[in-house]
């Protein structure tokens, strides 16, 4: 990555924070990543049907923990990153995302904030996925000095793209950087 990107990347930071602040939606609460959380975090990365359209294969358990772990490094250093999307109700994760920035090498994520999001694959079909990126973009808007926001989807991901469609997220290329084509979306700003 050059230097060019690297300030890009950081022109959209947030004033630095340890931790992502809590949102709470109808029925989620957005919130850090914790210790007890590891399991469910664990097992939710080694279900084939969670991964087929990220990644391809499940994740080993030192794979998913690492993940974990970055997830909620991104915090103090980027000003932004991944909530855990837990249950308002039993405060049990049942996904997460938010929003990232991963230097995939993909030219038109370059210095663009990148949203993300998964589901445990028995909260599929709920919603959930547009009412955690909803809230997530709306404390986006609110606190980054970020023209848009964009995402990539594998093909065939119908699910993922119906809720960026919703979001507001509008198709604008594609890109084989990762070994695979996958659909590039941007979402400007108050989108």
């Amino acid at each position: 990555m050059t230097a060019i990107a690297v300030r890009g990347a950081m022109r959209h930071c947030a004033p630095m924070i340890s931790a992502p602040p809590v949102i709470e939606t109808d029925r989620l609460r957005l919130r850090e990543h914790r210790l007890s959380d590891k399991d469910v975090h664990i097992a939710m990365w080694a279900d084939p049907r969670v991964t087929r359209f990220i990644g391809g294969e499940p994740r080993a358990p030192d794979v998913a923990w690492g993940k974990f772990l970055s997830s909620a490094g991104m915090w103090p250093v980027l000003g932004y990153g991944y909530w855990v999307f837990a249950d308002k109700a039993t405060d049990r994760l049942v996904g997460q995302g938010g929003l990232s920035y991963f230097c995939r090498g993909i030219a038109e994520l370059e210095g663009q904030p990148e949203a993300g999001w998964a589901f445990d694959a028995d909260h599929w079909g709920m919603g959930l996925g547009t009412e955690a990126m909803r809230a997530v973009l709306g404390w986006a808007d609110a606190t980054l000095d970020a023209a848009e926001v964009r995402c990539i989807i594998d093909p065939g991901n119908e699910a993922s793209e119906r809720v960026a469609e919703k979001l507001g997220f509008r198709l604008i290329g594609d890109s084989d950087a990762l070994g695979h084509v996958v659909a590039i979306y941007s979402r400007p700003r108050g989108g």
